[in-house]
This record gives C-alpha cells, sequence and structure tokens, in this order.
C-alpha cells in the first residue's frame, strides 16, 4: 500500500486522486447488494464482480471525459492529455478508484459477516417469543 501511495505521488494535496479513492467505496455497495440478494454461489466472485465493476466505471469515466474534451476543441491533442500537468493522470485516477474498492471490500469482508451474524441472532430472538 505505501508503494501506491509514493506511486500516487502523495507529497501534494490531490483531491482529485482522494475523490477517486472514495469512488472506489461504490464497491461495498455493490458486494452487499449481491450477497443479500444470494445472485452469485461465492465471496470471490462477489468480490471480483464488485471489483470489475468499479474497475470498469472508472475507465470508462475517464475515457469520456477524454472524448469530451477532444469534441469541445479537436485540435487539443497533448494538451488535453497533460492538461493536469500528468500525461499517466487517468491511469493514476483509475489505480485510486481500484485501491478504494479493495480497501471497501476489505471492510466489507470482516464488517459485513459480523453485521450478517448479529441480524440473525436478533431474528432468532424475535422467532424464539
Amino acid at each position: 500500500m505505501i508503494g501506491s501511495l509514493i506511486f500516487l505521488d502523495l507529497r501534494e494535496i490531490h483531491y482529485d486522486r482522494i475523490a477517486h479513492f472514495t469512488v472506489g467505496f461504490y464497491a461495498y455497495p455493490i458486494a452487499e447488494f449481491l450477497t443479500r440478494k444470494n445472485l452469485t454461489n461465492s465471496k470471490t466472485i462477489t468480490y471480483l464482480f464488485a471489483l470489475f465493476a468499479i474497475m470498469a466505471l472508472a475507465g470508462t469515466y475517464e475515457v469520456m471525459e477524454w472524448q469530451f474534451a477532444v469534441l469541445g476543441d479537436p485540435e487539443a491533442g497533448m494538451e488535453v492529455l497533460g492538461s493536469q500537468g500528468d500525461i499517466w493522470d487517468a491511469q493514476k485516477d483509475i489505480l485510486a478508484d481500484t485501491l478504494g474498492a479493495i480497501f471497501a471490500l476489505i471492510l466489507f469482508h470482516f464488517y459485513f459477516d459480523i453485521k450478517k451474524y448479529e441480524f440473525l441472532d436478533k431474528r432468532r430472538r424475535v422467532f424464539k417469543k
């Protein structure tokens, strides 16, 4: 994780990276939905689907952002690509989304199991009455 933070160049405050990292948190509700509705047969499929959904969303957003900029000024070329001072900005944004999704799925792995057992315990007490 530390290597990833160095790769993201967090010596300066990058609000864009923080925003992209938090977009990755949407992997939690995706995984929760799949689990609650029993739409997958294994935890691995649930986690991978949520992760890949966020990665696909991030990639699609970056392509749409690029297309919008090119359609706005077709002669922009490299200026659009490096408009934020880094030609790898789109890839770093996708990485930040992915790391946020991984973080959210780690939380989901530990928290949702605890929450599920508490829910089942409450349900059992209600039915015993």
